[in-house]
């Protein structure tokens, strides 16, 4: 690797030329990184519903050309001046948010939310210099989330980068930098629930099943998940989840359901859809005195949280989660090291796998439900 270090390296990528096209594979120069900054080559990326819903361009403003991806994991190949805790040659995931370790919020226990390196889906060029480091004959092609992990070489700030286990198949743990990480933080970390509790999963894609695969670590009696799709139900048991309740099958509201079953409400929920509807479901399901509901989903932007005040002064509690709480370079090496000690399963998460040169058959797959996560591996 050693040869290529402060050269420009061209490489291939996958590149959104416009919203909702297929991703076509380009060749691309990669910069050398600059100050506090890392070059590292991407031996496997998955495809998360959040690359789907900025490649769509739906709710937000288009930013392309782009390179998309953000879970993955990779292999340093240089670092930029000031980089100190990673060398070439070390394993690391990239994270869409990061730690740069002397804001307010690193320096708190209780946030992971730093000042400088939360996620910013908007801006699609480095934090040192407002540039990209891809382009195109000359043409800046826009980074995603900081991480642009659809290509065989990124740029990425050294805070964004958890150094991991050098044992761990990338193969496995790439999964551990979004979706995963958020559900089973989103459990562990903030709900916390008690063993021989009953745990309610609003959702039950990649995320709310990382939440329920949370509540089954943390030895919950039931688990409970809802979900509009009943075909969702058998897949879940896999994750732990004992029973189930799709809303459209009852005629009254999901919560009063939920507590009918469970002798006035669950100990702990964890909403992972997005839905305002869902959101107040979880909160109004869990049992008054002691119960915890923690939402995970992201609104649309005009929604509103309407609850009686009641459900709060009757000691229920609403939390909310940012990447299941975990702090990136501090926290994800000791997921990953539950992954290898066989305390969490990984593998059941993984539906699918493509070479690099297939990477829009990931996309079908998640489009059409099929898909949990579809690993996508660079080298063919």
């Amino acid at each position: 690797m050693s040869s290529t270090v402060g050269q420009v390296i061209r490489c291939k990528a996958a590149v959104a030329w416009e919203a909702g096209k297929p991703l076509v594979i380009e060749e691309v120069e990669v910069a050398p990184p600059q100050a506090m900054e890392v070059r590292l080559k991407i031996l496997f990326t998955s495809l998360c519903h959040t690359d789907v819903y900025f490649w769509e361009a739906k709710g937000q403003a288009p930013l392309f050309p782009r390179i998309f991806g953000h879970e993955a994991g990779g292999i340093v190949e240089s670092v930029g001046e000031g980089v100190t805790d990673l060398q070439p040659g070390d394993h690391v995931l990239p994270v869409f948010t990061g730690e740069c370790g002397d804001c307010r919020h690193c320096k708190s226990e209780e946030s992971n939310m730093c000042d400088l390196l939360r996620i910013n889906t908007d801006r699609g060029v480095m934090l040192n210099d407002g540039k990209t480091r891809f382009s195109i004959k000359g043409q800046p092609i826009y980074h995603f989330v900081g991480t642009s992990t659809f290509s065989e070489y990124t740029v990425v700030h050294v805070g964004c980068l958890a150094k991991i286990n050098p044992t761990a198949p990338l193969d496995k743990v790439c999964v551990l930098s979004c979706g995963i990480s958020t559900g089973l933080g989103a459990t562990l970390n903030v709900a916390k629930p008690t063993k021989g509790s009953t745990v309610a999963i609003f959702g039950l894609g990649a995320v709310g099943l990382a939440a329920a695969e949370g509540a089954r670590i943390a030895g919950a009696a039931r688990i409970i998940g809802v979900d509009l799709n009943s075909k969702r139900f058998e897949e879940a048991k896999k994750f732990g989840c004992t029973e189930f309740v799709n809303p459209k099958d009852h005629d009254k509201p999901v919560q009063e359901v939920l507590a009918e079953m469970t002798n006035g409400g669950v100990d702990r929920s964890v909403e992972c859809t997005g839905s305002i509807n869902a959101m107040i479901s979880a909160f109004e399901c869990v049992h008054d005195g002691w119960g915890v509901a923690v939402l995970v989903g992201v609104p649309n932007k005009d929604d509103a949280f309407k609850t009686h005040p009641m459900n709060v002064l009757n000691e229920r509690t609403l939390k909310g989660t940012f990447f299941g709480n975990y702090k990136p370079r501090s926290d994800l090496p000791s997921v990953v090291e539950k992954y290898m000690n066989k305390e969490l399963e990984l593998e059941k998460f993984i539906t699918h796998e493509v070479p690099f040169s297939e990477i829009n058959k990931a996309f079908e797959y998640m489009l059409r439900g099929e898909s949990l996560r579809c690993i996508i591996r660079m080298e063919a």
